[in-house]
């Protein structure tokens, strides 16, 4: 019996193995890409954020303004880990053509966005699509470490430069941060570690995992008191599984989906409002990019909104703000 159930297990590996790539069946819609007579946002940058957190470190960054932005009025505040993915005009997210879109038929609010890059050296390369620094920036220790460092460099250093140059509101309701795999645990600690600042939190394939200790979030949301947090988790079952790569001994404190699962029923037991999406995919933003422009109407659901059916302003799409003469 030993051998034979042996044998079944070799062959079920050998199959999943050579079985296609699940990515392969999660594309971008509409939403996620550029559409005639949609005006379309500005991405400035990129600016450089000295950080005296890590000293020695710094944030390169880049901020999308709406058409729609008005200075006279307060926008909400979007922030993404990982910006260079996020912002990347082929890659799986293109958040600034959601946000475009979104924006433009009023399904979410009038948002100034940050596409923020994991500190580094100045003699280290900037993170890129390819590459996104775990192994030369600062990266695992910023996004995967279970302390207020990292928050403090997007609460203490980030927004009082985006309060001088935006009009942005400073309602935490109004806040939102995301990211993807280390970028998405890092998105949660920030809200987590500063829910007066940050209230939504958008993750993809988020690296709940025994990395620095990231499995214990599940216990430690049982164990806390509740907290004003909106949250979407979207992960895969075909992420990575807790076997390492040459197919060792089980951890399930390194299986991304397991840990996943386990964090969605804890704040979901715990009385939290969240989301969530499991799907086929490995671990990488395809399914999250997919359904990202779900993802962002489900955070941003309850903005302002008018009912008054005389209210033609409310029925009509959101046209860029006027320039001021």
């Amino acid at each position: 019996m030993k051998c034979a159930l042996f044998v079944s297990l070799v062959v079920a590996a050998i199959t999943h193995a050579q079985s296609p790539n699940p990515d392969i069946h999660y594309h971008l819609g509409p939403d996620s890409l550029p559409e005639d007579g949609v005006p379309k946002g500005e991405i400035r940058g990129p600016f450089t954020l000295p950080s005296a957190v890590f000293p020695g470190t710094q944030h390169t960054y880049w901020v999308y303004v709406p058409a729609q932005y008005d200075k006279s009025i307060p926008a909400s505040l979007m922030i993404f880990n990982d910006g260079q993915a996020f912002m990347a005009p082929e890659g799986d997210a293109r958040a600034q053509n959601v946000m475009d879109n979104l924006i433009y038929r009023r399904e979410i609010p009038v948002m100034i966005a940050v596409f923020i890059n994991p500190g580094r050296r100045p003699d280290q390369p900037e993170p890129t699509p390819r590459d996104w620094g775990d192994r030369n920036t600062n990266r695992p220790t910023e996004y995967n470490s279970l302390d207020d460092r990292y928050p403090r460099v997007i609460v203490d250093e980030l927004l009082p430069v985006l309060y001088k140059e935006y009009n942005i509101s400073k309602d935490p309701e109004r806040h939102g941060i995301g990211g993807a795999s280390s970028g998405a645990i890092a998105a949660f600690t920030v809200a987590w570690e500063r829910p007066n600042d940050f209230r939504k939190v958008l993750s993809i394939v988020g690296s709940f995992t025994n990395i620095r200790g990231g499995h214990a979030y599940a216990d430690i949301v049982r164990k806390s008191e509740k907290k004003p947090i909106r949250i979407f988790l979207q992960d895969g079952r075909n992420d990575n599984r807790g076997q390492g790569r040459d197919g060792g001994k089980y951890d399930e404190t390194r299986d991304w989906f397991f840990q996943n699962v386990r964090l969605m029923k804890a704040l979901t037991d715990k009385g939290y409002e969240v989301n969530y999406a499991w799907g086929m995919n490995r671990h990488g933003q395809k399914m999250g990019g997919a359904i990202l422009p779900e993802m962002m109407r489900w955070l941003w659901r309850d903005h302002p909104i008018s009912v008054d059916p005389l209210d033609m302003v409310e029925r009509s799409f959101q046209e860029p703000a006027k320039k001021p003469r």
